[in-house]
């Protein structure tokens, strides 16, 4: 779309930090363009602000085939029950048919995606029809419930549904073809042949593979195991591969028995009978090992003992022993009594429950071995987060050699598939290219500060001499409430907690008075009874409602948290501020100077904004503009008939500091936000009143001109969406409110895997990672959209992940490259909690915060964590939409003096 004269005061919009406006033809943009369809916004130029830094991207070149690649599609693999096999046993029977069933006719092999697409650079001799049906039989730990009476046969059924011409991918990436279909499948063959080799030798999980050769016992049955991400991307006139280091959690192989005992952190299996056993550890037991693939080793025909695989399906509620089932031949038996009588094993631990596997057989404990290199796809408990966290991080010059030394295991050159299909991967390593370093902006802070702006170094800086730029009104009626024994936090920790929190408020322009309301609770307490019990305690004293609650948490205190939280947000709506006994006992003025950070903003106040004239784009008096983030949080894996739940946050002031929020419940595991139209309106009505009553602006004058929304949370293939389901609702609230604002939708991704690394030392922080404000929209980004990756915080531990930007939609055409990099960049510097940059938007960042404190609007003394199922495979439609009503029925709305606060600000 051709550029439109910018609009009053927005000079600075298409060019860079105030330029003259750029029209959208450059240097590397193809100079015709008007024929390619995009699904986001056409690319109207190249960002060229800040300094260049020569960076490595984990992306490596490769060529695009020359040859027609032939595709065939529908491809079913029918087992006699017509059910999905899982993509591991689908590979095996591809291999059997390709190397052993029909060899003559899979000459070259071809390569397989585990579901439904085969691809092959001849076309398969299969005649006029196209289609050609295969028997497949397996033979032993390969077949899914092969048994003693012979292999399992499978048939499977090709049909041939296209051709590809990898043409398509080489106008693409010249910017001279748009983003169809042929180009997406074109994509799709290149990934399945580069995973095609690795996929047949290792475990493996959708884009990645995992080896045996860097692992970690982490206990509960849990080991780690490093692995690699590779994928084919299309970037500026290359194509490339985009490969990674990857973390799996695998199930620790060997006996079932000894990783259930490890799970459960138990010495002896007698420590698992059903009398020892309490229904938390069955149920946590249950959900931990259901789904899992076992062998089980089955008496065959003369003396052979075949190891048959078979799938966990859930346990069984009484033992071994009392667990009876019909005989064929009429009367019944138990399954202890079966395994001795009939094949001559005796049970050591009869009174242990059995598995029940998917064919329903009840197989004991100890007759089950999990076999090496199986993925757990579950959420890990959550006390062994920090052991993944410290397996998978690295830092960038360790991440970086890994990723070298990945190639050796990926071995692209040595892989039939690879060389078959004429791609050649570029063997003089990593990308190299130049990025560009954005200027952070000023920021602003209040009246008194020694240094009233400040410039950020590598996103960060420090409050020393600097008040806030709003403080909140005084402080004079506030609680300290203690959940801890006062044998272990003392009246003189107590004192000098309260002193510290007062003399880090005063520090910052709060103004606040020492509290006389200082009370103990117990682990027995009623911890909303005892919060409302000494908050009338202060209106009798006052006559008047606390402000603020202080809460001292024990450090295992998540009940107690999420109590508090219910009771602050939704109950009462009084603002709450908890801190670790462990942490502030012995706490720095630096802890007690970022506690009042939070409170600050969760009691009206503002910390800082950012320097009008360094984000002229967001501070425009003429175009007043609202800031959205938008996010979705879904269940963790196996939590069926759990709901999802989707936040939208947007500022209300024109300084874009101060934010406000919604959040609602819907249907599980649903990306797009269905509640979109009341959350927006909300947002807008409020943004109208706090323009009109606090910032005195009247009429029309309190509308937005332009609302710039960031999304987060959604994969490329769901832009479309995003674009036909959830901007008609957002236009609809601005209509239904008489509004009329420019629109620009930004997704904002970071669930990838591209990465940036210094070329040299000196170049890089002091984590060894590019400084906060590193871009880059040239070699890596996309063809034909626009789109930009901006690393905007300074690394800590680990290598530092960039966030992706697509622009998916501007009509008109508001900001060019320079611009809206700069202004994302900007926004990463106005989160209220920290004087750190963040990696994302502060308003996505708050979104992501909202829908994670979701769970914090159910009543906490009704069983909302046993509303969804814990039997996984027992779930069904009618009974999902039954909880969900019942999710949405019990989801509290914030109490509404909540609703102009920022609540949301952590703690």
């Amino acid at each position: 779309m051709p550029p439109r004269a910018a609009p009053r005061g927005a000079a600075s919009l298409r060019g860079g930090r105030g330029g003259a406006a750029r029209g959208p033809i450059e240097i590397g943009l193809p100079s015709d363009n008007s024929h390619i369809t995009t699904i986001g916004v056409k690319r109207p130029n190249f960002g060229t602000g800040g300094r260049e830094l020569p960076i490595y991207v984990n992306s490596f070149v490769t060529t695009i085939p020359e040859g027609v690649i032939h595709h065939y599609d529908g491809f079913l693999v029918i087992s006699p029950s017509e059910k999905t096999l899982p993509a591991r046993l689908n590979m095996d029977i591809i291999k059997e048919l390709q190397t052993a069933v029909a060899p003559e006719i899979f000459t070259p092999r071809a390569v397989y995606d585990g579901r439904k697409n085969m691809f092959a650079v001849r076309e398969l001799p299969f005649g006029e029809s196209n289609s050609y049906e295969f028997e497949v039989a397996l033979i032993g730990a390969r077949a899914e419930s092969a048994n003693a009476r012979g292999p399992k046969v499978y048939k499977v059924r090709l049909n041939k549904v296209a051709e590809i011409n990898p043409e398509v991918l080489k106008r693409f990436i010249q910017g001279e073809q748009s983003h169809d279909n042929t180009v997406l499948t074109a994509i799709t063959a290149l990934n399945v042949v580069i995973r095609m080799e690795p996929t047949m030798n290792y475990p493996f999980n959708v884009r990645s593979f995992f080896t045996d050769r860097e692992t970690k016992d982490i206990g509960s049955g849990i080991q780690l195991w490093r692995g690699y991400f590779q994928s084919v991307r299309p970037g500026i006139r290359q194509m490339l591969i985009n490969i990674d280091i990857s973390t799996a959690t695998m199930y620790k192989a060997g006996p079932l028995l000894r990783v259930c005992l490890e799970f459960l952190r138990r010495d002896h299996p007698s420590q698992m009978s059903k009398q020892h056993l309490h229904e938390r550890d069955f149920l946590r037991l249950q959900r931990f090992i259901s789904g899992i693939r076992v062998t089980t080793a089955v008496p065959g025909a003369g003396g052979r003992i075949a190891q048959t695989p078979r799938v966990v399906k859930k346990l069984t509620r009484v033992s071994a022993r009392e667990e009876m089932f019909t005989l064929r031949e009429g009367g019944t038996m138990s399954v202890a009594e079966y395994f001795g009588r009939v094949q001559n094993r005796p049970l050591q631990f009869p009174d242990l429950f059995c598995a029940e596997v998917g064919s329903g057989a009840k197989i004991p404990l100890e007759l089950c071995t999990i076999p090496p290199g199986q993925i757990m796809r579950k959420q890990i408990p959550a006390e062994k987060t920090k052991d993944v966290l410290e397996f998978a991080t690295k830092r960038p010059r360790e991440r970086l050699d890994s990723i070298k030394n990945g190639l050796d295991v990926l071995a692209y050159a040595q892989s039939d598939y690879v060389r078959q299909f004429g791609m050649n991967v570029s063997s003089t390593g990593p990308l190299r290219l130049q990025a560009r370093v954005l200027k952070p902006p000023t920021l602003r802070y209040g009246v008194g500060s020694k240094q009233p702006t400040i410039v950020p170094n590598n996103g960060s800086w420090n409050m020393v001499d600097k008040k806030f730029y709003k403080p909140t009104s005084p402080i004079i009626r506030w609680i300290l409430a203690v959940f801890e024994s006062q044998t272990r936090f003392t009246a003189q920790v107590t004192n000098d907690v309260m002193k510290g929190f007062t003399e880090g408020c005063k520090e910052v322009g709060i103004k606040i008075e020492p509290t006389k309301i200082v009370r103990y609770g117990t682990g027995h307490t009623k911890v909303r009874d005892f919060l409302k019990s000494i908050g009338m305690e202060c209106y009798r004293e006052t006559g008047q409602p606390p402000q603020l609650y202080v809460i001292i948490l024990p450090e295992s205190g998540n009940d107690i948290y999420t109590e508090v939280k219910y009771f602050g947000d939704v109950e009462m709506g009084v603002p709450t501020q908890c801190m670790k006994s462990l942490k502030c006992s012995r706490a720095k003025p630096q802890y007690f100077a970022n506690v009042s950070l939070k409170v600050n903003v969760k009691l009206g106040g503002i910390n800082t904004i950012p320097d009008p004239s360094s984000v002229s784009v967001l501070t425009d008096p003429h175009m007043p503009t609202i800031v959205m983030g938008a996010d979705v949080i879904h269940p963790s894996p196996g939590s069926d008939g759990r709901p999802s739940f989707t936040a939208l946050v947007g500022n209300v002031d024109s300084d874009t500091a101060k934010y406000i929020a919604d959040s609602r419940v819907q249907t599980s595991r649903q990306e797009m936000i269905a509640d979109l139209h009341p959350m927006s309106m909300h947002i807008l009505g409020m943004y109208q009143r706090y323009r009109q009553n606090v910032e005195r602006r009247q009429g029309t004058t309190s509308n937005p001109k332009r609302i710039i929304f960031y999304r987060d949370g959604v994969s490329e293939g769901q832009f479309k969406q995003v674009l036909e389901l959830e901007l008609p609702l957002l236009k609809k609230a601005c209509a239904d409110l008489n509004m009329d604002p420019k629109i620009t939708v930004i997704v904002v991704g970071k669930r990838h895997h591209v990465r940036f690394f210094p070329q040299s030392e000196r170049d890089a922080d002091k984590s060894g990672n590019c400084p906060a404000g590193t871009v880059v929209d040239r070699e890596i980004a996309h063809p034909t959209e626009f789109d930009f990756y901006l690393q905007s915080h300074g690394g800590l531990l680990g290598t530092s992940r960039p966030a992706h930007y697509s622009v998916c939609f501007s009509y008109p055409l508001l900001y060019f490259a320079d611009a809206l990099q700069s202004l994302s960049f900007a926004l990463c510097h106005v989160y209220a909690r920290s004087t750190r940059s963040v990696s994302i938007p502060a308003p996505v960042y708050y979104a992501d915060i909202v829908c994670s404190r979701a769970k914090n609007h159910f009543d906490p003394s009704d069983s909302w964590d046993l509303i969804g199922s814990d039997d996984a495979a027992s779930v069904d439609t009618n009974r999902a939409m039954d909880s969900l009503d019942k999710f949405q029925r019990g989801f509290k709305p914030l109490h509404h003096s909540q609703k102009t606060l920022m609540y949301f600000s952590v703690s």
